[in-house]
């Protein structure tokens, strides 16, 4: 089975999404457009992506692969072999199911109903699957794959309604957890979230053709125009006679990730009508108003840590630079990850940038802290390069708890912040201070100026806050405490 490193080599003290979506309509060799939607999206899942494409005469076809869109979807004979005016396609990283996964779970799903076929791409994560999986093979369903998202496909089968649409709209009911999901039939493009809106998904306008992506910043790669956000709960389908839209679900009140804002979105994009950059920025912009510090630099752990750092560097008026600098060359295959190696760390892919740090009081602006290995690395690279003082900020609330929705997160005694207070993550990491924005302080950088409302809040936030807008029912049974009531 092959097994694929993390995302940047020697660096797996990252929260990552687990994938991303994208479908398009009503253009000529749809296939190359998902592949360039999907290469926008690359961000979301470098482990494996798959297209499936449908033409009028040729039926459905479908490619699956281990690694980056860029050195799949791109060749000409491989684009041929998937023609047609529709086509939705996939990028992963593996939450459920599987790591380093098999062939078999690399998404869209497809399954042949006896109305016709239908492929399935899904974004989120299914909480209540094991309980789902069990009871499908009890009743003679035969999976193919260990990802959670294969029960929709045994789901849909087994429902009575009359078209694929409805079958889908029957399956999610039984569902749990969070799904974003672009699917496709012969001839109709459909989009639908959960009714409480935790992963994204927008649409856009491509001619007289239609698009569906996990974000926007897929929309500009090829050309189309972003239309609206697909709400929480709503389901689209988008045929040659236009957009159909409907709330198939009960209407609950929107519970977004807002770690999407923080890090799993492209700085690029547009959510809520909202700069994902900016937000970021602003976030700098609070950081330095709740844990200002007297320092001479402000640095940005890079890439994600940027924006922030602009931001706090702004609000303080303490100079920015860019006192660490990426290699952006490196990627999976750079070489054998020998001890040696291994041994050098961070330093493959971060570099400080001497002449500037050497004698200032720095500080090191990153959107989280998950594990803490690679902050402590950096905080040794800053030192040793000559920095008088080393301060950290935090872009994020302490990440105490794991993500059930669609997000790699590791078991919660693993995450730093579920066993020590700021003060011992402090000592942990050895650096002259520590400070994390408030959740307060993230809710008004997303534009919540009252901050987070307790009794309803406006997002997820279930990683920083224990609290969990669903329960996770299948983690429950497997021993999984969930925060006590205050």
């Amino acid at each position: 089975m092959p097994q694929f490193p993390p995302a940047h080599p020697f660096d797996d003290d990252k929260l990552r999404e687990e994938c991303g979506v994208f479908g398009v309509i009503g253009v000529t060799d749809a296939a190359n457009f998902v592949a360039l939607g999907l290469h926008a999206l690359q961000h979301r899942g470098q482990e494996a992506g798959g297209i499936v494409s449908h033409h009028p005469d040729e039926g459905f076809n479908s490619v699956r692969r281990f690694g980056y869109v860029r050195d799949n979807f791109t060749k000409q004979s491989l684009m041929e072999t998937l023609p047609g005016p529709l086509a939705i396609g996939h990028v992963r990283y593996s939450t459920a199911g599987s790591k380093g996964a098999a062939i078999r779970d690399v998404q869209p799903f497809f399954g042949e109903f006896s109305m016709g076929g239908a492929a399935i791409a899904h974004n989120g994560n299914i909480t209540n699957a094991d309980a789902l999986r069990r009871e499908l093979i009890e009743r003679g369903s035969i999976f193919q794959s260990s990802s959670d998202s294969e029960c929709i496909i045994h789901l849909m089968a087994r429902s009575l309604q009359r078209n694929i649409p409805e079958r889908m709209e029957d399956a999610l009911r039984r569902v749990e957890g969070a799904f974003s999901i672009v699917a496709m039939t012969r001839s109709e493009l459909i989009g639908v979230r959960d009714a409480l809106g935790v992963r994204p998904l927008v649409m856009g306008k491509i001619g007289d053709g239609y698009v569906l992506s996990s974000e926007t910043c897929a929309l500009d790669i090829i050309g189309a125009d972003f239309v609206r956000e697909i709400e929480p709960g709503e389901m689209v389908v988008i045929s040659d006679e236009g957009v159909e839209s409907s709330f198939p679900f009960r209407r609950k009140s929107s519970r977004f990730c807002i770690f999407e804002h923080v890090y799993f979105s492209r700085p690029d994009s547009i959510i809520g009508g909202r700069s994902v950059y900016e937000t970021r920025r602003q976030i700098g912009v609070e950081l330095a108003r709740e844990a200002p510090v007297d320092a001479d630099l402000v640095c940005p752990v890079p890439d994600s840590g940027t924006p922030a750092a602009i931001g706090f560097a702004h609000e303080s008026g303490i100079p920015f630079g860019m006192g660490i600098i990426r290699n952006q060359y490196m990627g999976r295959t750079f070489i054998e990850p020998t001890e040696q190696i291994r041994n050098m760390g961070v330093r493959l892919k971060l570099n400080v940038n001497r002449a500037l740090i050497r004698g200032k009081r720095v500080i090191l602006v990153d959107d989280s802290v998950v594990r803490g290995t690679t902050s402590r690395k950096i905080k040794e690279m800053i030192l040793d390069a000559g920095a008088a003082e080393v301060h950290f900020r935090i872009a994020s609330p302490p990440t105490a708890w794991p993500c059930f929705y669609g997000v790699d997160t590791p078991q919660r005694e693993k995450l730093l912040a579920a066993t020590m207070s700021e003060d011992e993550m402090r000592e942990h990491l050895n650096v002259d201070s520590l400070k994390f924005i408030s959740l307060d302080g993230l809710y008004r950088a997303v534009g919540e100026a009252e901050g987070r409302s307790n009794s309803c809040p406006q997002y997820c936030d279930a990683c920083f806050s224990g609290e969990y807008p669903v329960e996770p029912s299948d983690m429950i049974k497997k021993g999984f405490e969930l925060k006590a009531a205050e």
